[in-house]
């Protein structure tokens, strides 16, 4: 049936909906790839037969490097499950078991290596930083020793504030158990009173043959192992 078309109101044969790739320009830039991995290759073989370290050359838009205003925590990784890919090195050279650095495609094996790398020249110069530090003017080093001098201020400042509010804090709890003691005591001297005023209610009731609970507790003893009284005979 010629009529026969799509649900988009296309001849069915007609659509075609794989995407077109220019077969050229993905040519040009594997070309360039290679190109350029060649010439990394030569210059990293270079550097090694002269004795050197091998950097990665700057292209003039590497930014000056700043110290580093946060705490690299790897507590954090503690208990955790990472997957490693198929087929990943044993080496350091690409990702595998460990603290991968994507940057570089480095792998290391603890957090001190890891550290030490991320301090290195090379490791700069991959994240597009000179190595070079901008060196400080008198403002800056004014600016910086102010910044600290409030900081330790306030530090102060809180030290105190919360050691008040713990003094506080502390003072509370214990006029709370002070409190507590002394209702817990109160009531243990009402309880005996009640006792005791029922005891003297009974004997007033019932008289003096009434047994009181702990009253007779040693007389029952005496009897017990068989003795009646300790009184002298009469002569």
């Amino acid at each position: 049936m010629t009529g026969k078309g799509s649900a988009y109101g296309q001849a069915a044969g007609d659509t075609d909906f794989r995407k077109k790739y220019d077969v050229e320009e993905y040519a040009a830039k594997a070309r360039e790839r290679e190109a350029a991995e060649k010439e990394e290759r030569k210059a990293r073989w270079e550097a090694k037969m002269a004795g050197k370290k091998y950097y990665k050359p700057m292209d003039g838009s590497e930014t000056l490097t700043e110290a580093r205003n946060a705490t690299k925590d790897y507590s954090k990784l503690i208990g955790t499950t990472t997957l490693v890919p198929a087929g990943a090195g044993v080496g350091k050279r690409g990702r595998g078991a460990g603290f991968y650095c994507a940057a570089c495609d480095l792998t290391f094996k603890d957090n001190l290596q890891m550290l030490e790398h991320e301090n290195s020249p090379q490791h700069r110069r991959n994240i597009g930083e000179t190595g070079e530090v901008r060196k400080a003017t008198a403002a800056d080093v004014h600016a910086r020793i102010e910044r600290c001098w409030q900081r330790l201020q306030e530090r102060q400042k809180e030290q105190v504030i919360s050691l008040k509010e713990r003094l506080e804090v502390r003072k509370e709890e214990e006029e709370k158990e002070r409190g507590e003691k002394r209702r817990k005591r109160k009531e243990a001297e009402e309880r005996k009173r009640l006792e005791k005023e029922a005891a003297l209610k009974a004997k007033t009731d019932y008289g003096e043959d009434v047994r009181i609970e702990g009253e007779h507790d040693e007389d029952d003893m005496m009897a017990a192992m068989g003795f009646t009284g300790f009184g002298t005979a009469k002569k």
